[in-house]
């Protein structure tokens, strides 16, 4: 009984030490920020490849699975190489076969020239014995290059990783057979990564010649800065847009390809717009609402509509709230203080 009323009047007074601390707050307010225009994009890996089969045969091992990083020349998968080991073997074959032939043809010509400076034999057969030398010397420099191809083809049993990366996508399974050119696994370098946005053509000039940019993760309800961005000087005929490289910095944490994101050129001039935190904004289902806390430091969650991301990890509201109003700077507590 002692240990339930010690219990009970530790969690009264924790609760009152939390209690006690105010909510952090932010001041709703109007400021200048340079106008900006926004569009959607999708994240892409600059460094992205599919590789392929370059042989014909049977998948024999698959060593990386999608999500595995491996490292540049490492094997990720092996092709069966008993057929290829028999090509091999052929083609040696063939080639010690051509070079008995050249030898045999050489020493035929020697003689011959001794037997037409003694004047036995005739300078057609003389032209015959050095034109079957010429032959057998073309026979076997085309065997020896049979061999090297064959080896050559060996080693493509064994695929391996074009440059260090994560695998994407693995497109075959064990026991599959594959001809030439058939994808077998692809893959991206994360430490490269770019956002892909169209721009239309008419908001080209607002940008300008060296477009400046800020990249809202949506879903990870943060912004980032940019390396660099390039418009490609072509355009699209049926959209009548172009198509915009925005570079992110080596190895961001939390983007990978195909992540949904919204790019926020920033445009020529400035506009006055009401901002609000980015931080404060709660998001459940399709409510977007902030907690305003008034001057007794009470909580009450507040449905708003918002605009586009301004400034720095700050946002613009449309409608909901008015100048001078607080919001809570940390959501998750204040919805757990708020009376």
């Amino acid at each position: 009984m002692r240990l339930r009323i010690l219990f009970l009047l530790f969690i009264a007074f924790a609760s009152a030490a939390q209690a006690a601390q105010p909510l952090a707050t932010a001041p709703v307010q109007y400021r200048e920020v340079a106008q900006s225009y926004s569009a959607d994009g999708v994240v892409e890996a600059a460094r992205q490849s599919t590789v392929s089969a370059q042989i014909s045969g049977r998948v024999k091992d698959i060593l990386f699975d999608v999500g595995d990083t491996v490292k540049k020349g490492q094997v990720i998968l092996r092709i069966d190489e008993r057929e290829a080991a028999q090509a091999v073997a052929g083609s040696q074959a063939q080639v010690l076969q051509a070079q008995a032939a050249m030898q045999n043809a050489k020493s035929n010509y020697e003689r011959s020239r001794q037997l037409f400076a003694q004047k036995f034999i005739s300078q057609a057969a003389l032209d015959k014995a050095q034109a079957d030398y010429k032959m057998a010397l073309a026979q076997a420099a085309a065997s020896e290059a049979g061999a090297e191809q064959s080896a050559l083809a060996r080693g493509y049993t064994a695929v391996t990783a074009p440059f260090g990366g994560v695998v994407g996508a693995r497109l075959v399974e064990v026991g599959e057979m594959v001809t030439v050119g058939k994808p077998l696994m692809s893959g991206f370098d994360p430490a490269q990564m770019r956002v892909i946005v169209d721009v239309p053509q008419y908001k080209l000039a607002e940008i300008g010649a060296y477009p400046q940019a800020i990249v809202e993760l949506v879903s990870l309800n943060r912004q980032i800065k940019p390396v660099s961005v390039e418009v490609l000087p072509t355009a699209d005929a049926r959209t009548h847009s172009t198509q915009a490289r925005v570079n992110l910095s080596a190895n961001e944490a939390g983007v990978y390809p195909g992540m949904f994101v919204r790019v926020h050129f920033i445009t020529v001039g400035k506009a006055s717009k009401l901002l609000v935190p980015a931080s404060a904004v709660v998001r459940r289902s399709e409510v977007v609402a902030v907690y305003v806390v008034d001057d007794k430091g009470a909580a009450r969650l507040r449905q708003v509509r918002l605009g586009e991301a301004a400034g720095q990890n700050e946002i613009e509201v449309l409608a909901g709230l008015n100048p001078g109003e607080k919001v809570a700077l940390d959501p998750v507590k204040a919805g757990m203080e708020k009376r």
